[in-house]
């Protein structure tokens, strides 16, 4: 039946025009149809009657039964559309059924008898001449079961399919019915070309549109089903159509909703992805602009707070401004407006302590209210949110009239509140807050018993998995710890830090929530000295690592970390704690995973799988290969600045990083690489020691101690008792002084500042350790040691302590300690130990000497030295290494990185600039742009040995990551250089060359035969600063320090 069984033309033909078309098919041509041309295609046969063909004749003249009931009914049809006349259609719904009960399910033209009749019942049923859809949708039904895909008329009764869903949702507005018509129009509009009669009448008004709005009105479902119509109506919403926002829209607040209940970021990266596209969609003057700019800011302030990254709350809050500025006074939405923009303006003071954001915040809450009046349907959100915005205030600003006035507010909305209201849990764990609060001053027991009542009642509405249980977690935690401090019950400590436990374990919540938990179980540990203590640290360092691991790029990851400086001194914290539970072991553990996050997140990607290709080489292939991959997606996001496309490269970063994490647990079942990855044991660690002691010196604010790691064995305990945390602080600060006075002093003069601060470094810091080396290690003189400072001793040349005294007996000097023990440094065990490892991996050497000496204007005085240090340097290299020298112009960032990449040992003569608030953008300075650290760590140089940096503040670190010593000297050691000689501070252009041939001299011995081994080079370095007492001043002598292998 064409279309809705309307009259399209009437045929007339006589026998004999039909037949002289012999076998031949011809086309008949109709007036046009919606824009459409309808045409038949007909062919004529002629049947014989024969006697001995009884049976064929039969069928013969049933189906010729068939088809005059078939036009019977069509007649009669035809009639009842033009006439309106319902017995018109009695007769062709019962000459329709004649046919079907004709055509048994056997029979090749049941589905058209099915068809033919559901049709004309349908046209009765929207005409409300017949009230029965069931039936009519039963037998389309069953017509397009008969018609599968391929079936020339599956397109057909696809539509008829919906067209009876459709009606019937009409009458009946059931969603189910709606639901399955989409689910057929996906299907249905790519089997229809554009431009044929079926898709003109499937993709108007009256079809997909209506059930695109349908299914747009059905109430919010965040179930796999609901969520898949949602994608089924966005499909239906090609792009340009009108729908297309309210579809994105609709998909993106179910997909919000979910990650509410949830906490899969994936489903808020995709909402944020469509309502990006919604607001594109919508430029300004589209009148639903205001409402699309204000969902994409809701949904960043949530990442905002799931993932912390400041950009988000940055642009939440302009999206909103924008938003307000369409929504002027009278507007309808103007309150929803001012609430939210005052959220997260108090969300960004609370982080940044900007007045202005406060100031603004309440000002806009204020307003809210007034649009908001007694009786408004929403008014308890405003009451809670500006609740929030003055409770941050008087945390941060001791607005002492503000805590009343909080819960007054949190009081009215909780009475606005039904008890099945979603956002109650919110107003009654932040009631209970500030109720904690006044307890604090008052000591009113009334008030934290009902704070303890109304998070348990918040508990107990939420599911298990709501995100939200974990704010009532550290609610209950603040209400017990708040009663332990004034009544002192131990009882109330141990809920307290259960509450820790379960609050920073909760699976739902984002890192950032649980990091700060873990951080403040950390620090109610240390104050009640309860035994928690190193399980908060652990709990701690592995959310970090965790959190950590989500950014795509290294410097995506130093800025998550920077969120959270407060914490910086975890790392020797946490050892300082392990020490005081005689658990020394622990303590080397904790202080490693800690200071070595950003080096072991990039590392871990790099890392050697050889025993794992003995034992299993599919899996070490598939590692790889997806190792590969995450490191491609990393690098091609670090240079992505479209936020869309930001957020999608993001949400790709961490579906190959969920892939990799799978194969790296498939390879940890495997019994001999159950650790495969993990945080270093101390038996991993102690192999950095396998060629003398390392020494970790601790600087926490509870204790100052230094541990040593001997070549086996327990590690040893040395305290420090005589050095205060500001003792460091003020010790660091004098040999910075000291060093820039030194550096306008004359070459001959004494160096008496310097003196007195070495002999205190020796006196307090180094020589208990050197104590326990001789009497207790029984260590032989001219040792190996090294040297892992952290926190407060980072940036102290601990190498050239020295006591500066004449032996009691007169004979001569006391030693120092670079008299005793060849000295180098390690930023962390871990890098030493993966050095070693690369030893085994040895080529010919090849030696390249890099020096620009002409960095042009603005990157630094011209150093007229470098290229007689590269002359030098060339001559004293063993003429068996291939030799090169690039300078001058040929000294670029893409030529220096070239010789990096090419040379197993390199000789840098520049100027070294090291950025202490970005790190990674330390850079040497090139003639044409900067060779940064970035760059350095983002070359994989395994077979690359020793580097000599001739240049200033090349092993200084950063002073926001949490501990963490990340200089350029780290930076070559991290991208395959076993062997690295840096600089604390600035180099003296003049006097560097006689250290640097001093070196070369002890380095390469004549009667070595041009051997070249870059684990001499500490001695080496020890040997030249000694040689050149006599013409290199104190300051530039003790400069240069050895790290690595």
């Amino acid at each position: 039946m064409l279309g809705s069984g309307e009259v399209i033309g009437k045929l007339q033909m006589s026998w004999d025009e039909l037949l002289d078309h012999g076998d031949e098919s011809f086309d008949i041509s109709f007036p046009p149809v919606c824009d459409v041309h309808p045409s038949l295609t007909l062919k004529a046969a002629v049947v014989y009657a024969c006697d001995h063909l009884d049976g064929a004749l039969s069928d013969s003249l049933l189906d010729c039964d068939i088809a005059r009931d078939t036009d019977a009914g069509h007649a009669q049809f035809a009639e009842y559309v033009t006439s309106e006349n319902v017995s018109r259609l009695n007769a062709a719904v019962e000459r329709f059924q004649l046919v079907l009960d004709q055509c048994p399910v056997s029979h090749p033209d049941h589905a058209t008898a099915l068809t033919n009749l559901a049709c004309a019942r349908l046209q009765g049923y929207i005409r409300r001449d017949l009230q029965d859809i069931d039936t009519t949708t039963s037998l389309f039904r069953e017509a397009l079961a008969l018609r599968p895909q391929h079936h020339p008329d599956h397109p057909l009764s696809l539509y008829n399919l919906t067209e009876t869903l459709k009606w019937r949702h009409k009458k009946t507005l059931t969603a189910a019915d709606i639901r399955e018509a989409a689910q057929l129009y996906n299907e249905l509009l790519p089997l229809c070309p554009e431009g044929t009669y079926l898709r003109g009448i499937a993709a108007g008004a009256d079809g997909v549109d209506y059930v695109i709005d349908g299914c747009n009105n059905l109430p919010k479902d965040t179930s796999d089903e609901g969520i898949c119509l949602r994608r089924v109506v966005l499909e239906l919403c090609h792009l340009g159509r009108e729908h297309r926002p309210r579809a994105l829209d609709k998909l993106s607040w179910d997909l919000k909703l979910r990650f509410t209940r949830c906490g899969n970021i994936d489903d808020l990266d995709e909402c944020i992805q469509f309502r990006r596209e919604a607001v594109s969609l919508c430029p300004e003057g589209h009148a639903g602009r205001d409402q699309y700019l204000n969902n994409l800011a809701l949904s960043l302030k949530v990442r905002f707070d799931h993932q912390g990254k400041p950009n988000d709350l940055d642009e939440a809050i302009s999206l909103h401004e924008e938003a307000l500025r369409l929504r002027t006074v009278g507007h309808e939405s103007r309150d929803s407006s001012l609430n939210n923009l005052g959220h997260a303006l108090a969300t960004r003071f609370k982080g940044r302590g900007n007045i202005d954001d406060i100031t603004r915040a309440v000002s806009f809450y204020r307003e809210a209210l007034t649009l908001r009046p007694h009786g408004h349907s929403r008014r308890d959100i405003t009451l809670n949110n500006f609740a929030v915005a003055l409770q941050i205030r008087y945390e941060k600003l001791d607005v002492s009239e503000d805590l009343n006035e909080v819960i007054n507010l949190y009081r009215e909305s909780l009475q606005l509140n039904r008890h099945d209201h979603p956002e109650r849990h919110r107003t009654l764990f932040n009631l209970s807050a500030s109720l904690c609060s006044r307890f604090m001053q008052t000591r009113e027991n009334g008030d934290v018993e009902e704070a303890i009542n109304l998070c348990q009642e918040a508990l107990v509405a939420l599911s298990s998995l709501h995100p939200d249980k974990m704010f009532s977690y550290w609610r209950l935690q603040v209400a017990y710890q708040s009663r332990y401090r004034i009544l002192h019950n131990p009882a109330d400590l141990a809920l307290a830090v259960e509450n820790f436990r379960l609050a920073s374990g909760h699976p739902t919540q984002g890192f950032p929530e649980r990091i700060k938990v873990a951080y403040y179980w950390v620090t109610a540990a240390e104050e009640h000295s309860h035994a928690s203590g190193l399980q908060a640290y652990t709990t701690f360092f592995d959310l970090l690592d965790r959190h950590l691991a989500t950014r795509s790029s290294t410097i995506s990851r130093r800025e998550a970390a920077t969120a959270f400086r407060y914490t910086r001194t975890l790392p020797v914290d946490a050892a300082s704690c392990a020490i005081r539970c005689d658990d020394l072991r622990h303590a080397v553990e904790l202080v490693e995973q800690g200071r070595g996050q950003q080096w072991s997140l990039a590392s871990r990607l790099k890392t050697s799988v050889e025993d794992l290709e003995s034992a299993n080489p599919t899996l070490a292939h598939n590692y790889l290969e997806l190792s590969k991959r995450v490191s491609n997606a990393a690098q091609s996001s670090a240079t992505i600045t479209d936020k869309a496309a930001a957020d999608q490269a993001a949400t790709e970063y961490r579906r190959l990083a969920r892939q990799w994490e799978a194969a790296v647990a498939e390879i940890r079942n495997l019994r001999a690489f159950s650790r495969f990855l993990l945080p270093p044991s101390y038996e991993d660690l102690q192999a950095a020691a396998r060629q003398g002691p390392v020494i970790i010196l601790i600087a926490s604010e509870y204790s100052r101690s230094a541990i040593i790691v001997p070549t086996s064995g327990h590690p040893h305990h040395v305290p420090l008792p005589s050095v205060t945390f500001a003792d460091l602080k003020t010790l660091k600060d004098r040999f910075t002084r000291a060093i820039q006075h030194a550096s306008r002093m004359d070459p001959a003069e004494l160096r008496t500042d310097l003196i007195v601060l070495l002999r205190t470094v020796w006196d307090a810091i180094m020589l208990p350790i050197v104590n326990v080396l001789e009497h207790v290690l029984k260590l032989k003189h001219r040792s190996r040691i090294w040297l892992c400072p952290t926190a407060g001793f980072t940036s102290i040349p601990l190498h050239a302590a020295n006591p500066f005294q004449t032996k009691a007996d007169r004979s001569g000097k006391e030693p120092c300690l670079e008299d005793l023990y060849i000295c180098s440094y390690t930023p962390t065990l871990s890098a030493l130990v993966r050095s070693r490892q690369l030893m085994k991996k040895r080529v010919p050497p090849s030696f390249v000497a890099i020096g620009q000496g002409q960095p042009g204007a603005g990157k630094g005085k011209a150093l007229l030295a470098v290229d007689s240090e590269l002359k030098l340097v060339h001559k004293l290299v063993p003429a068996t290494a291939n030799r090169t020298t690039i300078s001058g112009d040929a000294a670029t960032r893409a030529g220096a990185l070239q010789g990096l990449e090419e040379n197993t040992w390199v000789h840098l003569a520049c100027h070294g600039k090291q950025d202490t608030t970005q790190p990674y953008n330390s850079h040497f300075v090139m003639r044409d742009q900067p060779l940064t650290l970035l760059d350095i760590m983002e070359r994989d140089i395994p077979h690359a040995e020793f580097v000599f940096l001739s240049a200033c503040h090349t092993a200084v670190g950063d002073e926001e990551t949490p501990d963490e010593v990340i200089h350029l000297a780290a930076g070559l050691q991290f991208s395959g250089f076993k062997s690295v000689v840096g600089t604390l501070w600035g180099v003296d252009d003049d006097v560097a060359p006689h250290v640097v041939e001093a070196f070369y001299k002890y380095m390469f011995n004549p009667k070595e035969n041009g051997v070249m081994d870059c684990t001499k080079a500490a001695w080496a370095l020890n040997r030249a600063t000694h040689a050149v007492k006599t013409k290199v001043p104190l300051e530039q002598r003790i400069v240069f320090i050895h790290i690595g292998v």
